[in-house]
């Protein structure tokens, strides 16, 4: 089997997979994203963490190229995110209709419609891409069942193989873990890191902050601006907790971390 995942010649292979230079998006005149600059480069697995509200969403969809920012840029591989098909965008579950009548490998060959064209039929080649990517995420099984009948768990990894089908160079990930059980998320985070071993740029958004700091490379600090942005241990410091999370945060005796009281995310407690 061919390797899924190659890069277009087309691409600025010098360009990072992400660039976003001052970006703001403003709903009925409140920011929901204001002047947010970073760059990410490929092979990395970053969390995007900050409360309810905080704009991660709405930074998945400019990225994507969903939204249009009011102001500033996002390149991705040095162009215009709406110009290729190499962003695998996987919303939250909540989003998605679940009662739509479709099979799980036609969810997956979604992921190739930008390469097949609107007007042609999938082929013997893209089929191919699709089992070898329910292969991959250990759903090969399933193809012929309706997607509502799957766990959650299997929904996701169904969507994961979509993004290998669409031979995706960047992922976007919107709260891929809620509700998961730990063999779920470890499903997950298998296929994770193959896609980072292949330098996939992938982001996941996480209200898991104790995850965010186990499991992932880097961590994205955001409310509605960035607050932080590097590993782990740089960002998660309580300065920084304190200008995102405001009065959810309790600080405990010292040396023994913080306590984020969420209530926007149905009371979830994080501690680091």
């Amino acid at each position: 089997m061919a390797q899924l995942l190659t890069r277009p010649p087309s691409h600025d292979v010098s360009a990072p997979p992400i660039q976003v230079e001052s970006v703001s998006l403003c709903y009925n005149g409140v920011f929901a994203l204001r002047d947010i600059t970073f760059s990410l480069p490929s092979g990395q697995l970053v969390a995007v963490v900050g409360p309810n509200g905080a704009g991660k969403t709405t930074l998945f969809r400019v990225i994507a190229g969903i939204l249009r920012p009011d102001a500033g840029l996002v390149h991705v591989y040095g162009h215009g995110p709406g110009g290729h098909v190499c962003i695998a965008y996987v919303p939250q579950r909540r989003q998605v209709d679940w009662s739509f009548p479709v099979t799980v490998k036609e969810v997956v060959m979604m992921g190739r419609i930008r390469k097949i064209g609107l007007f042609r039929r999938p082929d013997r080649r893209d089929w191919a891409f699709v089992h070898h990517a329910l292969e991959r995420v250990g759903v090969d099984d399933l193809g012929n069942q309706q997607i509502g009948e799957l766990s959650g768990g299997q929904q996701q990894r169904v969507f994961l193989a979509q993004a290998l089908a669409q031979e995706a160079e960047v992922v976007l990930l919107d709260e891929p873990l809620t509700g998961l059980d730990m063999p779920s998320q470890e499903a997950i985070f298998a296929t994770l890191d193959e896609l980072k071993r292949e330098d996939v740029a992938i982001m996941v958004a996480t209200h898991d902050l104790n995850l965010a700091a186990e499991r992932f490379d880097q961590v994205m600090l955001l409310n509605r601006r960035l607050i932080a942005f590097g590993i782990p241990e740089d960002v998660f410091t309580r300065s920084s907790l304190l200008e995102a999370y405001g009065g959810y945060v309790h600080l405990l005796p010292e040396g023994d971390g913080v306590l984020i009281a969420d209530t926007c995310c149905e009371c979830e407690e994080e501690y680091l």
